[in-house]
């Protein structure tokens, strides 16, 4: 069992409710977990001995579950560094009111977001939950009773559930392998390297590991080192360790769910009805400047070649939609992610992005990075696989 982007990627969403009475303890310079050369004590910053962080994802077709165009969740688990892992640590909290739980904690909108995403193949959601959070979720360290100051009963377990649902919608595991030309077919047939060169080349930028059930794929693991707590870490990309794939290297089947397809969320494309900006043609395409945000706060924009600028006049991009997405074109030619890179040009692939609120999105994850903020002439390159700057991109009239 095991398993965007070779430094850390902020999937660091403190998912705490205010009725709640108290907070994980506070991680100053915490180490990255699985990576330390010597004995870490403080478990509450450290996740230890589970210090690989395992997302894992099902693609269910005998019954189909879930939505046609989107995977599932299927649990967050506290490997060891090595692979092997520990399983239901703690009898005292396996509790079985999960969702009476998350209601009472003030995370209705997350309970909806898993009775959509997070499904079990029999129908049985909350045994399901049950079982993940039993099973693995008393075996994550950081969310043990004594992380907490003032700790209430039950409160690590909206934690867990929203930092695996956080993590579950940064990787668009249907979108990831779509953009790796991998689509699901009752004929076509992949192989493992043309998989996993979807993952490596995504966002996420690191092999994953991959299941299959007579010979079709059905589950992806993917891998993270954390810096700090599950709660308020830094969630770090690794390829995985430990576990291995089921699948044959050639003839993996990807079949098709029947079922309908996810709904459209509001600011799923950069139109005017969607995210109030941006001008928009009868054919259905969209102008827009795209402003960079750091810390809430504007700090330039993305200028034609596709660079962060903070002096200089922004690019108007045209957005045409896509598929689910669309495609991006500055006055410099179509723009696409090569070698992790943001850029345009006129000898680019086109890449189809997404957007989320009004923010441009990747493999469904609105964040890029930088080396620096760009500061007087200097220009920075945009990238998915995660810097020291962590930059989001909103869409503005022009």
């Amino acid at each position: 069992m095991a398993s965007l982007a070779s430094a850390a990627i902020a999937v660091a969403l403190l998912a705490m409710s205010g009725a709640r009475a108290g907070l994980p303890v506070t991680c100053s310079n915490p180490q990255l977990s699985c990576q330390n050369t010597t004995v870490v004590s403080n478990t509450c910053c450290f996740n230890a001995p589970g210090g690989q962080l395992v997302q894992t994802q099902f693609w269910d077709t005998s019954p189909s579950t879930g939505y046609s165009n989107s995977w599932t969740i299927h649990g967050l688990w506290p490997d060891h560094c090595d692979g092997t892992y520990d399983s239901s640590c703690d009898s005292k909290r396996a509790y079985t009111n999960i969702s009476s739980i998350l209601t009472a904690a003030g995370k209705s909108d997350l309970l909806d977001y898993m009775n959509s995403y997070w499904v079990d193949i029999n129908g049985q959601d909350e045994s399901f939950w049950e079982h993940e959070w039993s099973k693995h979720g008393t075996c994550i360290s950081t969310l043990d009773p004594s992380c907490y100051t003032s700790y209430t009963p039950t409160q690590e377990v909206p934690d867990f559930f929203q930092k695996a649902v956080d993590l579950f919608k940064t990787l668009d595991s249907y979108q990831i392998l779509s953009n790796g030309g991998i689509v699901p077919s009752t004929t076509k047939t992949y192989t493992s390297a043309q998989i996993q060169a979807a993952f490596t080349q995504s966002s996420f930028g690191f092999p994953a590991t991959i299941q299959c059930s007579s010979g079709a794929l059905d589950e992806i693991w993917y891998s993270f080192n954390v810096r700090g707590s599950v709660q308020s870490g830094t969630f770090v990309p690794v390829a995985p360790s430990g576990s291995t794939s089921n699948c044959p290297s050639t003839g993996i089947k990807y079949l098709p769910k029947s079922g309908s397809p996810a709904p459209t969320t509001t600011g799923s494309q950069p139109t005017t009805t969607a995210t109030k900006t941006g001008s928009t043609s009868s054919t259905g395409t969209t102008t827009s400047y795209l402003n960079a945000y750091t810390g809430g706060s504007q700090t330039g924009c993305l200028i034609s070649a596709g660079t962060w600028y903070t002096s200089g006049t922004c690019a108007t991009y045209t957005a045409t939609p896509s598929g689910s997405g669309f495609t991006l074109k500055s006055s410099k030619g179509s723009c696409g992610i090569s070698n992790f890179a943001f850029t345009c040009g006129s000898g680019v692939s086109g890449t189809v992005f997404s957007a989320s609120n009004g923010e441009l999105a990747y493999d469904g994850n609105t964040n890029f990075y930088a080396s620096a903020v760009p500061s007087g002439q200097t220009q920075e390159t945009v990238s998915t696989q995660a810097e020291s700057v962590t930059v989001t991109f909103q869409w503005q009239s022009n």
